[in-house]
């Protein structure tokens, strides 16, 4: 009877464990046309900080909604523009995400919050895949946080990541020697 009591417990306690470290799942993203951007925007621009930096991606983010993106990066990663017509806010996006010598083409994907509505657009640049072994580089997540603000985190692909930087990636920062 006491291991049947103490199973039970375990499982209890488990369940409850789960629910407080339950994962949080980041908002979506689904491909649109550029015809489906309207309004105004807060442009979020981060990346381009160097030549060869593949880590860029534009954010439109609606303005006048209740939501309020923030990279999840150093104020030095990025720059934000206020009140940028959607016209001009992704002419801008291309242009910027579209720098690199590999780059191929872009994609324009909506942010959706948890309902479904379109809370923002991310212009997101595709590479040639013979360059790094994938088009698409970056993990980019966003997650809604307290008062509505959507938190926003920028990665390589871990692929990607490996090939980018010396060193064989024990945190040695390669040039040999060192016993």
């Amino acid at each position: 009877m006491k291991t049947i009591i103490h199973c039970i417990t375990t499982v209890v306690v488990f369940m409850i464990a789960c629910n407080a470290f339950a994962l949080e799942i980041p908002l979506t993203t689904e491909e649109v046309t550029d015809t489906e951007v309207t309004g105004v925007f807060t442009l979020v621009l981060y990346g381009g900080r160097f030549l060869d930096d593949i880590e860029t991606v534009a954010i439109l983010d609606l303005e006048k909604d209740q939501y309020t993106f923030e990279p999840f990066a150093p104020e030095f990663d990025y720059i934000v523009k206020k009140e940028v017509s959607a016209k001009k806010a992704l002419e801008t996006a291309k242009k910027f995400v579209s720098f690199h010598h590999a780059f191929h083409k872009l994609i324009l994907s909506r942010i959706l919050d948890k309902k479904g509505s379109t809370i923002g657009y991310e212009v997101r640049p595709l590479y040639m895949p013979f360059v790094y072994g994938i088009s698409d580089v970056l993990d980019v997540y966003y997650w809604l946080k307290e008062g509505n603000k959507v938190k926003v985190t920028i990665r390589l692909t871990p692929s990607v990541d490996r090939t980018r930087f010396p060193g064989n990636g024990n945190g040695d920062a390669g040039g040999g020697g060192g016993g």
